[in-house]
Formats: structure tokens, C-alpha cells, sequence
């Protein structure tokens, strides 16, 4: 097991007492009443998504900026400082002014702070990133490498949630859900209209692009629909056993594997390999009239090239919780696209992993990855991106 945590001595500074009365930052952030120049331990930046009423409703909204993962309590009670905002854009956010002398950055997926190499380099306090969640391609992980920054991520924990967005999107999809519950909105009923438009999964071929944890999931729950045939494309085969269980057949050539699918589902992290993979040529070797899913990372397709495919005929639907800016633009193509008969348009914002049970678990996660870094404690071998001066995992691309 790699031991990627830092020394406790090196790390904590003397504590100090301090008062902690909440205060807000620019309107917009939740932080204790602590001098930036204290020595009262360390300073922990998180940025989070705005939950309004639904949080302050449901606490078990972890994941939002007025819940703040449960941990503010306990941080605090160490001496550390804890900010947390949601404000992210731009040189005058909270995030772009407070991580130039943050310790700890913990980011989302559902709302991420882009940390980019030009912010690293103003930030020569910051040793650990925490993603609360699955993927970390909203960091520069290059330039975390290079400046010897950890980053960590809670893997594991909304893999199930994903998978089941997966499949729940490829049968609303394939089945017309969206235009025929629009149709029973807008007062009208034409069954014809639905059913001209309307399939079975079953004797379908199915592919997943990429088959890590949440594609092998998906091929897992996928089998009992009985499809014609589950492929799947990866630079790295399943093990036989996995394969075998699975009944997945691997298709080498990403041209060649979505030829051959009725069904893409795309499950792979997003690095230099997978950005814009999604494009226009590659959609024309899609099967005229497939059905294409993407929870993985907006950036793997290229937005105006899949509402084009959409519009032509090409893609009979397309659908997600990612977009390659979140939040998406209003005049974002991905919200009004359509199919040549008005439907196929499966989008909506990204929450697939962030369900209650999934922020419970990730919030647990982000606790116990800082707390093996406050003690000098070994990290989970899984949880690490990247290590001291070095990726720990092949999920990003081979390297």
C-alpha cells in the first residue's frame, strides 16, 4: 500500500485559539471568523453547489455549499479553517482569490472548480486536492504532478448511482419515454406518435465505451434485458472471469465497435485521450439511428457535432448529466436538441452521482481521506489520482 499522506508534524502548524462566529465572503461563502495569518492549522477550501431551499430542507444534501459535506464541525474543531463557496468563475471569485493560500482544495464533479495550471502556480501553500466524488478532470492533474500536489478522489462512491442513470437513460431513449410524457402534459394523446418511434432493449447489441467500474456495472444490469449482444472498448480487456461472467465481447477498433451498436453508452474518464473522441467522424461510423448515453464527462463529445448527428437522423437520441461547462449556458445546444421527429433528447443537469445515498457516501469519503492526511495515515490505494510527483492510476489515460 502506498503511504501518499503527509506527516501530521510537518503539515499542522501550532494551534491558536480563535473566534469562529460565520461570516460571509462576497455574499456567497460560509466561513469561520479566522485571521488568514493565524497559525490555527490549516486552511481547507471547498467549492460546492448552491442546494437554496432544497438544502436547508433535506440536510442530507451533503454535497451543497450550506450543508458543506457535514464536516464543518469536525474541521474546526482541530483548529483548521474551512471555506466554502460556490462562486468559481472568474479572477474575483471566492474560489480564484482564496486558493492562493489554501492548504486543502476539495472540489465536485456536479459543480467543479477548475483548477488550472496558471491557479496552481498561485497557490504555493496547496498539498492535497479531494474530489467528493468520481472524477478529477477538473484539475490540471499534469500540473498537480509536477508540483508534487496529492489528488484523491472517492472512488467507489456513486458508481452504483451512475450505472443506474445509465440504464434508466438507454430505455427512456429507446422506449420514446420523454416525447409521450410531454404528449400527456400537454393534454394530448396520439398513440402513433410514440409507438412509430418506440423499441424493445431486448435483441439489441449494447456497448460501452470504456469498462471500468461503472461500465462493467452497466453491463452487469444490462444483461438480463436480453440484448443481442454487449460490447464493450477499452484499451485495457476485461479479465477473462469479468468477460465471461459478463458475457461482454471486446471490440479493439473504436471506429469498428460503434458500427456495430445499436446502443453506446460512454463510461470512460475524461483526459487527453477521451476529449472530443465524440466528433463529427466518428459519428459517421455510428449505426444510422443509434442511441448514444453519456454520464461520464461532457467534454468526450463535441456538443455541436452530436445535436447536428441528432438533427440529421444520424443519432436517434442522445442523453446525459454532463456537459462540457457546467453550469450549462442557457443557449447550450444539448437543451433543445432534437430528433427528426421532435423527440430523442434524454439531457438533463448532472446529478447522477450526487443522489442521497451517493453524497452520504462521499461525504464519508472526503472525512476519512483528510483524516489519513491530518494523521499520516496510509490513503486508500484506490482513492489515489495522483501521488506525490506521480499518477497512482491508469484510469487517465495509459501513461
Amino acid at each position: 500500500m502506498s503511504v501518499l499522506a503527509a506527516s501530521a508534524s510537518a503539515i499542522k502548524r501550532n494551534l491558536a485559539s480563535s473566534t469562529k462566529g460565520a461570516r460571509m465572503l462576497n455574499g456567497r461563502t460560509i466561513a469561520p471568523t479566522i485571521n488568514h495569518n493565524s497559525s490555527a492549522g490549516l486552511k481547507v477550501l471547498a467549492v460546492l453547489y448552491k442546494g437554496g431551499d432544497a438544502a436547508r430542507q433535506e440536510p442530507r444534501l451533503l454535497g451543497t455549499v450550506e450543508n458543506q459535506l457535514g464536516i464543518r464541525d469536525w474541521l474546526e474543531s482541530q483548529g483548521h479553517e474551512y471555506i466554502v463557496t460556490d462562486d468559481k468563475e472568474g479572477p474575483n471569485s471566492v474560489f480564484q482569490k482564496e486558493i492562493k493560500d489554501a492548504d486543502i482544495l476539495i472540489t465536485t464533479p456536479f459543480h467543479p472548480g477548475y483548477l488550472t495550471r496558471d491557479l496552481i502556480n498561485t497557490a504555493p501553500n496547496l498539498k492535497l486536492c479531494v474530489t467528493a466524488g468520481v472524477g478529477s478532470d477538473h484539475i490540471d492533474l499534469n500540473a498537480a504532478v509536477d508540483r508534487k500536489i496529492q489528488v484523491l478522489e472517492v472512488t467507489g462512491s456513486n458508481v452504483v448511482s451512475v450505472a443506474e442513470h445509465v440504464v434508466m437513460s438507454i430505455l427512456l431513449l429507446v422506449r420514446n419515454f420523454v416525447p409521450a410524457h410531454e404528449m400527456i402534459e400537454r393534454g394530448d394523446w396520439q398513440v402513433s406518435d410514440i409507438a412509430r418511434n418506440a423499441y424493445d432493449l431486448e435483441g439489441k447489441t449494447i456497448g460501452t465505451l470504456a469498462a471500468g467500474r461503472i461500465g462493467r456495472l452497466v453491463l452487469e444490469r444490462l444483461k438480463p434485458f436480453n440484448p443481442k449482444e454487449l460490447l464493450y472498448y477499452d484499451y485495457a480487456p476485461l479479465s477473462e472471469e469479468n468477460a465471461k461472467k459478463l458475457g461482454a465481447r471486446r471490440v479493439e477498433d473504436l471506429k469498428e465497435f460503434v458500427s456495430q451498436c445499436d446502443v453506446v453508452t460512454i463510461n470512460a474518464p475524461l483526459h487527453e485521450g477521451t476529449r472530443g473522441l465524440v466528433n463529427a467522424d466518428l459519428l459517421k461510423h455510428f449505426k444510422k439511428g443509434a442511441w448514444l448515453v453519456n454520464t461520464a464527462r461532457g467534454a468526450i463529445c463535441v456538443a455541436e457535432d452530436v445535436a447536428a448527428a441528432l438533427k440529421s437522423g444520424q443519432l436517434n437520441g442522445y442523453a446525459g448529466d454532463v456537459w462540457n461547462v457546467q453550469p450549462a449556458p442557457k443557449d447550450h445546444p444539448w437543451r433543445y436538441m432534437k430528433n427528426t421527429l421532435g423527440g430523442g433528447n434524454g439531457m438533463v443537469p448532472h446529478y447522477s452521482g450526487t443522489t442521497l445515498d451517493a453524497q452520504a457516501r462521499y461525504a464519508a469519503g472526503t472525512k476519512k481521506i483528510l483524516e489519513n492526511y491530518f494523521k499520516g495515515l496510509p490513503q486508500e490505494p484506490a482513492n489515489i489520482i495522483v501521488g506525490i510527483g506521480k499518477y497512482e492510476t491508469k484510469a487517465y489515460g495509459q501513461r
